[in-house]
């Protein structure tokens, strides 16, 4: 499990930063590039470890990933900038902008589940059943770690 925390500290840091970098202007857009490119390494090198696939599916499987890597890192960045929105809004949340916030949850759980519901029959035409379900059980191991670690650090609202 060494490798999934590494992996799930990995994102939670891009998480907790993408929101700063995204608009920081005096910074070179080289500076996210890199860290995003070390975050997709690692989870690459993660999957790859515990899929077990053949020559064969792995020819197949990893540009279906990749495009569904891209859609899941705009997901993220979603919840990247909700946590923003909740970290600035934390200290005086009124009812109104809690309703926002809590709007917004549910529309990026909503898109969440939307892209899965995209993706499982992409991933079901090049792969037998139980690998789809392995694949998709190591991204949900990766989601729920890294919401496990987001809650802890995440105050509830007062």
């Amino acid at each position: 499990m060494k490798a999934t925390s590494k992996v799930v500290l990995i994102f939670m840091v891009l998480v907790m930063v993408w929101p700063s970098w995204a608009s920081a202007q005096d910074r070179p857009a080289d500076n996210m590039q890199i860290v995003v490119e070390k975050v997709r390494a690692d989870k690459k090198l993660f999957i790859a470890t515990n899929m077990q696939l053949t020559e064969s599916e792995a020819k197949a499987f990893w540009p279906v990933y990749e495009k569904y890597q891209d859609e899941l890192f705009l997901f993220r960045a979603s919840t990247a900038i909700l946590i923003k929105d909740y970290a600035e809004a934390y200290k005086e949340m009124t009812d109104e902008k809690a309703k926002a916030l809590l709007d917004e949850l549910m529309r990026i759980d909503a898109l969440g589940l939307k892209l899965r519901e995209i993706y499982v029959p992409k991933f079901r035409e090049i792969l037998p059943d139980r690998k789809v379900a392995r694949y998709f059980q190591i991204e949900n191991k990766i989601q729920a770690a890294l919401y496990y670690e987001l809650a802890v650090k995440i105050p509830l609202v007062q």
